[in-house]
């Protein structure tokens, strides 16, 4: 028994120091190798690796692209113009040691580091733009001149920048306002301006309407005279050829229109009935 218990020892003592021997790295991590405290190895495969237990230990970081989402930042643009910039950027460690040795494995400390040096690149970036070059030029040629400056810099650190996101390009608050105010007066004068151009118009169409009118009004009078003048020229030959027909006919179907006109209405009128005028009155046999 006793044996038996010697070699149960020796057996768990030996899967003890296997386990602390052994460790295994993951393709998502970066991991570095320490003996007595100083770098032995630093990035290590996906897998299974050794180490000399009490001698060594493993540092684990990230090897995932990470996101530093800072707060909006204010930068002044080529003509001294405000400007709001909410951004974001992506890293990831491409040399464990070199992270290790210079942030001391802190991603905190890492990136406070990255968020000064991309922080100035931008603020370079846009000290020699005017805001429209900002807003409607190149955004993409901007941010890869600052990745590539960036870069630079923060391999000194082992990390990769790979990407700089600018989410939002805006006006501070006070300067938005003042710019919506001056937008708005803008578009009333603008307003203002379409409605004085639209009312001009209307007069200009309205006088020459009124003129088509009192032309058209003129012409069809001309014309209204034309044909009275006609009609009245018809009836005078339509009467002429009557009365060449029968002209003492004639001669009396006027008398009589003549008789209805003086003696219509109620009026008395006392007269003698003597001269041309009542010949046929008093006597209808009587020659014109």
């Amino acid at each position: 028994m006793p044996t038996l218990y010697k070699v149960l020892f020796l057996v768990i003592l030996a899967l003890v120091v296997l386990s602390s021997a052994v460790f295994f790295v993951d393709q998502r991590e970066r991991v570095l190798l320490l003996h007595l405290g100083e770098i032995k190895q630093a990035d290590f495969k996906p897998g299974l690796h050794f180490k000399i237990p009490g001698f060594e230990n493993v540092k684990r970081f990230d090897g995932r692209v990470l996101t530093i989402d800072a707060k909006p930042e204010n930068y002044l643009t080529l003509r001294n113009k405000n400007l709001l910039v909410d951004s974001f950027l992506l890293w990831k460690i491409i040399d464990a040691g070199k992270y290790f040795t210079t942030t001391k494995g802190e991603q905190r400390l890492a990136s406070s580091r990255l968020f000064n040096i991309v922080n100035n690149g931008l603020r370079d970036a846009f000290a020699t733009r005017t805001v429209k070059e900002v807003v409607a030029g190149d955004r993409a040629a901007m941010v890869a001149d600052i990745l590539a400056k960036a870069n630079e810099r923060a391999s000194k650190f082992g990390i990769e920048i790979v990407n700089i996101r600018i989410k939002r390009v805006d006006f501070p608050t006070d300067i938005n306002d003042a710019v919506y105010k001056r937008m708005r007066t803008d578009r009333l004068q603008e307003a203002n301006e379409t409605r004085a151009q639209g009312a001009e118009q209307g007069e200009a169409i309205k006088s020459r309407a009124d003129r088509e009118v009192i032309t058209t009004l003129a012409d069809a009078e001309q014309k209204a005279k034309e044909v009275r003048g006609d009609g009245d020229a018809q009836a005078t030959e339509i009467y002429a050829d009557a009365y060449g027909e029968n002209e003492e006919f004639y001669a009396f179907h006027r008398r009589l229109d003549a008789y209805e006109n003086v003696f219509k209405g109620d009026d008395m009128l006392v007269i003698e009935p003597k001269g041309d005028f009542f010949k046929k009155f008093a006597d209808p046999s009587a020659s014109q």
